[in-house]
């Protein structure tokens, strides 16, 4: 990405072991996330031109001498934040936040090679070859499903409880999802997309709201005899889906919140009276990735289905494109 609005495909080195850690892999697809979009729109500064993506899914080309977990012909899914597994953070469930964590997409995931660091902490390999109909899924759980199941769990949803999800881009739909996955009674999904209101349906909503704001708000709260939900996920990350998220939840209830937040800010004597738990941030998603591997392995979900537009990867600036005119959920590139 040169600046807001100019993504450009142009021809780089192929990554190298740098480190005894490190591993190579050569992708079989990567994606556009709604994150790539906070610089393209030009909310995120873009100081210069950066490598951009950080959701990858593909096969071992070499690893480092002290990588112990995969190896060359292994097919593999990580997280966006590489961990080394062993800090104390890390054995916590909280490997995002890792004493020694790096961000993969500072070396550019968009691209036919990628270097992931601390890769016996990061990767895991699936359970021989995948198929191609089952690679949209396991590219899915390196960042959307994995944040939207930690969106989820954030949130504390539990057998019988009511969801309200905020958001209906990809995370948000499969926040959808999860919480069907983990038992949820209700499932109010918020959109004002027809699209993404049928897939948000097809992933397990029970209940669509269109109203967002003050007025989504008051619905969740009609829906839910006055109290709110017992479980909101923030799906966004601006200060109005923040105060709807906080304010849709119940006293005692929970809000998990995954939006990359921009210019958030919460005030402190509503918070107070709110009595609700916070929990949210960079998804842990290796806590997450060899149970849904096997969920999507055994065909019990199919998260690729938020890849509503599949282009080869000298197209990304259509993709972009695409995502920011909200023609596209989610674009999957193809190297």
């Amino acid at each position: 990405m040169h600046g807001p609005g100019d993504v450009r495909v142009e021809q780089r080195d192929d990554p190298e072991i740098t480190a005894p850690t490190d591993a190579v892999i050569r992708l079989a697809a990567t994606c556009v996330c709604g994150s790539d979009l906070w610089p393209y729109r030009g909310i995120e500064p873009v100081r210069r031109p950066s490598p951009m993506g950080h959701e990858y899914a593909g096969i071992v080309e070499e690893a480092g001498r002290e990588v112990r977990s995969v190896k060359p012909g292994d097919f593999v899914i990580g997280s966006f934040m590489a961990s080394d597994g062993t800090c104390e953070i890390c054995q916590a469930g909280y490997q995002s936040r890792c004493a020694r964590v790096e961000p993969v997409g500072a070396n550019g995931a968009q691209a036919e090679y990628l270097r992931v660091p601390l890769a016996d902490g990061t990767l895991v390999a699936t359970h021989g070859q995948p198929g191609p109909a089952l690679i949209p899924s396991l590219l899915a759980a390196s960042d959307v499903l994995g944040t939207g199941w930690f969106g989820a769990v954030a949130a504390d949803v539990r057998p019988g409880k009511t969801v309200a999800v905020v958001g209906d881009g990809a995370v948000g739909l499969l926040a959808v999802l999860a919480a069907r996955e983990l038992g949820a009674e209700r499932i109010i999904a918020m959109s004002r997309h027809e699209a993404r209101q049928k897939l948000a349906l097809e992933f397990g909503a029970t209940d669509i709201v269109t109203e967002r704001g003050d007025e989504g708000v008051s619905r969740v709260k009609e829906m839910t005899g006055g109290y709110g939900a017992h479980s909101v996920i923030e799906a966004v990350g601006t200060q109005e889906s923040m105060m709807q998220a906080i304010r849709s939840t119940r006293p005692g209830g929970h809000v998990g919140y995954v939006g990359v937040a921009h210019d958030v800010q919460l005030p402190g004597d509503e918070l107070f009276f709110a009595e609700v738990h916070l929990l949210g941030g960079p998804a842990p998603v290796r806590r997450f990735l060899p149970d849904l591997i096997s969920r999507i392995e055994a065909r019990s979900i199919d998260p690729g289905k938020v890849f509503d537009l599949t282009l080869p990867l000298d197209q990304a600036a259509d993709g972009y494109r695409a995502m920011d005119e909200r023609r596209a959920i989610k674009t999957l590139l193809l190297p």
